[in-house]
């Protein structure tokens, strides 16, 4: 399974369910919405673990350690087990689909990438990297209404994503091309021919037009903003830099956050330290888009009115009551 497996490594709202569109255009590759099979596989106690759980993960974190310890290959057979059951689920997906290649594009796999390496030390991996500001601003606006604060205590994006991609990018464990977003939607066609000559697949322009091919919406990722459109496009590049230089205040936040990375990691992802705040100059005085009024984006809204102070307002008691009573009446 592992020659025909594709992992598209990227951080949320780095333009990931784009790039994953484009490639499942191809008539050799299959691509769903965020299998999450890896994730859970790394944190079963051995190489990492959860904090919470029906059971006691300590005792688990010690349990296999020693089973572990036991077999007669050690680690070798423990990941001969966790690959017996993924390449079981990817091989009977795959072979449903009539496909060559299936591809993985699953954010939170950008986070165990070192246990990813030794599941699957010769598939062939997609990188892709977004300018930083580009991502947070995103992500804020995407699930927290434009709230910087709040999105950054909820998930501290860049801390945990630029370093662990700019590290498997500089040591290169598994086979791997690198894409910039921004190169993604500026010339979509140069770009996409230099993956597929890296999987050894012919270029197709229905990876271009990836909007008039039939795609699963159904599942994880962002469906909702690249189904707007049926190609690449580039109004979302700078549109960071239009709402930041309207917003000393969200201007000094970002510059804060990026001042805790490492110019090292931001360089190896494409973003200089040294210019990375370039288009922030250009776009002084411009006014930042408007982002339209959906379904989608109003219901962000009132879940990010709903939830501020849910734990100290009389709503949030009011719903902790609640769930207490149907706890009581579904308990078996």
């Amino acid at each position: 399974m592992e020659d025909r497996l594709l992992f598209l490594i990227g951080s949320p709202r780095s333009g990931s369910t784009l790039l994953a569109r484009m490639l499942a255009s191809h008539s050799a590759i299959y691509g769903r919405p965020e299998p999450h099979l890896i994730t859970p596989l790394a944190h079963l106690g051995y190489y990492g673990r959860v904090d919470k759980a029906p059971y006691d993960p300590f005792n688990v974190w010690e349990a296999i350690h020693q089973v572990v310890s036991d077999l007669p290959r050690g680690e070798a057979d423990y990941l001969d087990a966790l690959r017996a059951y993924t390449d079981v689920l990817y091989a009977r997906l795959l072979d449903a689909s009539g496909r060559k290649l299936f591809l993985d594009k699953t954010p939170a796999n950008a986070l165990v990438l070192p246990f990813l390496t030794k599941l699957y030390p010769r598939a062939r991996t997609i990188v892709l990297t977004r300018h930083p500001i580009a991502i947070f601003t995103s992500f804020a606006n995407s699930f927290f209404d434009g709230d910087y604060d709040v999105a950054q205590r909820h998930n501290p994006l860049l801390d945990r994503y630029v370093p662990a991609i700019a590290k498997f990018l500089r040591e290169k464990p598994m086979p791997l091309v690198h894409v910039r977003y921004e190169a993604l939607v500026e010339k979509p066609e140069a770009e996409m021919r230099c993956i597929l000559d890296f999987l050894g697949l012919p270029f197709e322009p229905e990876t271009i037009e990836y909007g008039r091919q039939e795609h699963r919406n159904e599942g994880l990722g962002d469906p909702i903003t690249v189904a707007r459109h049926t190609r690449p496009v580039t109004e979302s590049v700078d549109k960071w830099a239009e709402e930041l230089a309207a917003d000393p205040k969200k201007s000094a936040f970002v510059r804060r956050l990026i001042a805790r990375l490492d110019p090292a990691d931001l360089a190896t992802w494409g973003y200089p330290i040294e210019t990375i705040f370039d288009p922030l100059t250009k776009a002084t005085g411009r006014r930042p888009p408007r982002t339209p009024l959906t379904r989608y984006t109003l219901q962000r809204k009132v879940l990010v009115a709903l939830r501020r102070n849910i734990h100290r307002n009389a709503l949030g008691r009011l719903l902790k009551r609640l769930r207490f009573a149907l706890d009581v009446i579904l308990r078996e």
